[in-house]
């Protein structure tokens, strides 16, 4: 499999799997994309859902990297990586697919645990390999626990200062040895700036091999639809319903592309709904046509406050460079922040359920959609509970792992939004 930018519409320059990896950003600009999309046997996907996961993944795996990863190893490999729960769960008149239960209770497991197992079986090639990633709270947890203690890696880490929940920021600054947190002065836009501003230094690349672990990164991507196809498989269990539509609370859109791109390894979905916060660039396009990067806001769903989302291009490579086919493809949904809270809150209240910010914007939007389907959680509720508490009156209970995390020191070192800084310190590691 070769891949290329979805800035080269002529397809004139071919990647491998190993140089699209490691260059993370396409030369032009651009995202890596498959020159392919494989299709997926869905009697052999069904038939695999219903062993496990780890079977499902591997096979879905083998249809994209089995020509430069062995294929037996990779399937052993999914065995260790997802060795945890993947449960769909039915909340009031709703379905929801929790993603959180992996190591860092987040969906971001999925991508950045099978990324960092890839980048050890790929190698390094000698000299050592950096990943530079921005964070807006679950990313940077993830990628950390997915690349701890890899040989030949270095990871860096930015995260805004100040707007990410405590126990996103434990996850990854109590870890050390080959992990660098870097908590930047200024928001996650910001973050992101900085790392495609490294990217597009060809001077400073050129002495220096890094690579990005954000959703901008194919081997990050492409796993994360590996989901989509066991939720559609324990929902036709569940329900016998076909079609479902999938609701997907949405901030840097790597989630999204993923599912529309199982859409098109064969998936029978129904649709999708962009489910976002106030920083709501892509349901703004899906309502008017004009597609408007700004300035992210605040909000307590922190890990969607993104303003210029980087896979809104994969999105179009998928529909073929036509915005209103992705129109038609989409609907969008806002959410606000006291709909949020008041989300939580009911769903605590009516059915006994905590939830977490992002995942209750999932809810709501499932609820005003109203179609057959499911929504995806995204974070475990603990992760939140500076949000969760003051509005439900309720302690969410910490898993022990958490709770252990949240009793050591955090070490990680400030910085200012400068792309030199960031230069300084990645040539110092």
């Amino acid at each position: 499999m070769k891949y290329y930018s979805t800035k080269d519409k002529a397809c004139a320059r071919a990647f491998s799997l190993r140089e699209a990896v490691q260059a993370g950003l396409a030369p032009d600009g651009g995202l890596f994309v498959p020159e392919r999309i494989p299709q997926a046997d869905m009697a052999v996907a069904e038939r695999l859902a219903g062993e496990s996961y780890a079977a499902l993944a591997g096979y879905l795996a083998e249809l994209f990297f089995g020509d430069d990863i062995d294929p037996g190893l990779l399937r052993r490999e999914m065995e260790r990586i997802y060795d945890f729960p993947l449960p769909l769960r039915r909340v009031g008149s709703r379905y929801t697919l929790e993603l959180f239960h992996g190591p860092t209770f987040a969906f971001k497991d999925y991508g950045a645990g099978f990324m960092g197992r890839m980048i050890g079986l790929m190698g390094g090639a000698g000299e050592k390999l950096v990943i530079l990633t921005a964070t807006s709270g679950d990313t940077g947890s993830a990628v950390a626990h997915g690349f701890y203690g890899v040989p030949g890696v270095e990871v860096v880490l930015l995260y805004p200062e100040g707007k990410i929940s405590r126990l996103q920021e434990c996850q990854m600054t109590t870890l050390g040895g080959n992990i660098h947190p870097l908590r930047v002065a200024g928001t996650f836009d910001d973050c992101q700036r900085l790392v495609k501003g490294l990217f597009a230094d060809a001077k400073f690349r050129a002495g220096h091999r890094v690579s990005s672990a954000n959703s901008i990164n194919l081997l990050r991507w492409i796993p994360q639809a590996f989901y989509y196809f066991y939720g559609y498989c324990l929902w036709r269990q569940q329900t016998g319903g076909g079609r479902p539509v999938v609701v997907v609370p949405s901030g840097n859109y790597g989630n999204l592309s993923a599912g529309m791109l199982a859409r098109r390894m064969g998936l029978p979905l129904g649709g999708f709904v962009a489910a976002s916060n106030r920083n709501d660039v892509v349901p703004e396009f899906l309502r008017s046509g004009e597609y408007r990067p700004r300035p992210s806001v605040r909000t307590p769903a922190n890990a969607m406050d993104v303003g210029a989302p980087s896979n809104f291009e994969r999105m179009l490579w998928l529909c073929g460079g036509e915005p209103d086919a992705l129109r038609d493809e989409l609907e969008g949904f806002r959410c606000d922040d006291a709909m949020i809270r008041r989300t939580i809150d009911g769903l605590h209240r009516n059915y006994g359920y905590l939830s977490d910010p992002h995942s209750a914007i999932g809810y709501a939007a499932s609820v005003a959609c109203g179609k057959p389907g499911f929504y995806l959680s995204t974070a475990h509720p603990a992760k939140f509970g500076e949000v969760i508490s003051p509005v439900t009156g309720a302690a969410v209970p910490l898993p022990p792992r958490l709770a252990r995390l949240a009793c050591l020191p955090r070490v990680s070192e400030p910085m200012a939004a400068d792309l030199g800084a960031l230069e300084q310190f990645v040539a110092g590691i």
